[in-house]
């Protein structure tokens, strides 16, 4: 039944008869643009189905049928992120297929760590107004995301929200569910003395330290992403939005073995606070300085800021965007693997006992940072 309209009196009622009828679109929501670019939406993510997904694009609720029968006490796992300001450089360049796929590999990432596999992932976009031909080119990075990591993107929200937002800018968040065997389950649980640490290369800044990258290149030194700096082979835009790095091709089959103990993703808060992450309170990790290759974007970011060392490894990755922790007895199986597969890697330092103080023993790793400055 349609609701009653009062007769109460209303406000400022002269004025209002002046006025013509009032519409969503009066307000600055377009349901008809919103609409057309929810067509686009539903056609790049039926791109990214398997087997395991029911319905389609449209309904109240993503339908899943997950299969664990190969799974002795399945566990789920989640996680949920955001791209953040690195979201500022895809409006400053107008290049907005990419994002999609940062926040699909930082969110798979982060339940790799633990030893999973995503079932399924699903985004929320926000902006001002709706412009359909950049919410396709964000959904189109989703889908390339998703399908890199053999999951589906089983539906979101597009909410357009007028006031909100400036004008030509949005927000992007995603979350993703995985799924692991209890048994095979990773963490600090397993790490051990004398666990070697394997770094695998990250493909940039991926998706932290942007607020201070975009401090220095744009305000400090009034750069704009359209220029190029010689040691980075490239315009300046283009390096700050290299995608995030996946993962899960490289580490897909190896998580379901006994070989590793534990593996970290280097996020916010850089080497030392992730590798802590995965630390007993008795044990340090010690990391040596220079046992890798540093991209030339973080060279480029000390030099013309004049940032710290201590400082670049806690707001960056520094070139290391995984960490695997391996027992030494299973080092020669996880280099194998990786040679095998044309993965690179570097040897980048092992976990020690800590103090025996436990107020100190807190899996503190500043020996990172100590040993960098040595090495200069």
């Amino acid at each position: 039944m349609d609701e009653e309209i009062s007769d109460a009196p209303v406000p400022n009622a002269e004025s209002s008869k002046k006025l013509p009828g009032l519409t969503y679109a009066d307000s600055g929501v377009d349901i008809d643009l919103a609409n057309h670019a929810k067509g686009r939406i539903k056609d790049l993510a039926r791109g990214t189905f398997t087997p395991q997904v029911l319905g389609d694009i449209g309904g109240f609720g993503g339908l899943f049928r997950p299969e664990w029968s190969h799974l002795q006490v399945p566990v789920m796992v989640s996680s949920v992120d955001g791209v953040g300001t690195k979201l500022k450089i895809a409006f400053m360049t107008g290049i907005h297929n990419t994002v999609g796929i940062d926040i699909v590999s930082h969110c798979v990432n982060d339940i790799l760590v633990q030893g999973a596999a995503p079932l399924f992932f699903m985004d929320y976009i926000a902006t001002g107004h709706v412009d359909p031909s950049v919410i396709a080119e964000v959904v189109e990075g989703l889908a390339e995301g998703c399908r890199e990591s053999n999951c589906p993107l089983l539906g979101g929200e597009t909410a357009e929200m007028p006031g909100f937002y400036a004008d030509g800018e949005y927000d992007l968040a995603g979350f993703v569910v995985g799924l692991a065997d209890q048994a095979k389950l990773l963490g600090a649980e397993k790490v051990q003395e004398k666990d070697i640490l394997i770094g695998l290369p990250s493909s940039g800044l991926h998706t932290n330290g942007y607020s201070l990258a975009r401090k220095l290149f744009f305000e400090l030194h009034k750069m704009s992403p359209q220029d190029h700096i010689a040691d980075l082979g490239r315009s300046l835009g283009e390096e700050l939005l290299e995608p995030h790095r996946n993962y899960l091709p490289i580490l897909r089959e190896i998580i379901q073995t006994d070989d590793l103990h534990a593996l970290a993703h280097i996020t916010g808060g850089g080497l030392p606070e992730n590798l802590n992450r995965i630390l007993s309170t008795d044990q340090d990790a010690i990391v040596e300085e220079g046992s890798w290759e540093l991209p030339p974007i973080f060279r480029v970011i000390r030099k013309m800021g004049r940032v710290d060392q201590k400082e670049m490894y806690r707001t960056f990755n520094m070139g290391i965007g995984m960490i695997l922790v391996v027992s030494p007895r299973r080092l020669d199986r996880v280099q194998e693997y990786l040679q095998n597969n044309g993965h690179n890697y570097f040897l980048i330092g092992e976990i020690e006992k800590g103090m025996a103080d436990a107020a100190e023993a807190s899996g503190d790793i500043k020996k990172v940072e100590d040993r960098a400055k040595a090495a200069q």
